[in-house]
């Protein structure tokens, strides 16, 4: 049995200060890369573009991350892209990784009400157990990637990039038994 592990970052609707009266930070890019634990490779990259319901991408957004406002009206709502998680990624049965808390908590606040959460329990913080693995304090993607001799690529905060770039961290975890059996 092949074991799977989803790798997961979220771009969300973002601004230079505090967000504009009546809108909240909202989920707007879920990238996704899964990699197969045993043969330890990624074999799936996915990019999936959410619709804003309650804020709007603001320029200040677009320059971190590229997406336009257009781009994400054009994405699926958010249930829709929690169901395309389950149905296409397994999210709520295969593990999953992030890094940071960011992302599941951002998850956790927009579900609720018809909205299910779309994973399952077993999630695992790679920017702690990185962190933990080298003796050293907790530090951005781009960071662990330069203290792992890792390049980053692509662009980012482009979620699927960074799912890329956080995956080939948590392999770096794997190939030196570093990454814990209950993360998988």
């Amino acid at each position: 049995m092949t074991r799977l592990l989803n790798v997961i970052d979220v771009e969300a609707t973002c601004w230079e200060g505090p967000p504009p009266p009546g809108q909240v930070n909202e989920i707007i890019e879920i990238g996704v890369c899964v990699v197969d634990l045993d043969a330890r490779e990624r074999v799936g990259r996915d990019r999936i573009m959410v619709r804003p319901a309650r804020s709007t991408v603001s320029a200040f957004c677009t320059r971190l991350t590229g997406i336009t406002p257009a781009e994400a009206a054009g994405g699926l709502s958010f249930a829709d892209a929690c169901a395309r998680l389950r149905t296409e990624h397994h999210s709520d049965s295969r593990p999953w990784a992030s890094w940071g808390d960011y992302d599941r908590k951002q998850f956790e606040r927009q579900c609720g009400g018809p909205v299910q959460y779309p994973f399952g329990s077993r999630h695992s913080n790679a920017k702690a157990l990185f962190a933990e693995a080298r003796d050293e304090r907790r530090q951005g993607m781009a960071g662990a990637l330069q203290a792992a001799g890792l390049p980053l690529e692509g662009r980012h905060h482009n979620g699927a990039d960074d799912a890329w770039n956080i995956a080939a961290l948590v392999l770096h975890l794997v190939t030196r038994d570093r990454w814990p059996s209950y993360g998988v």
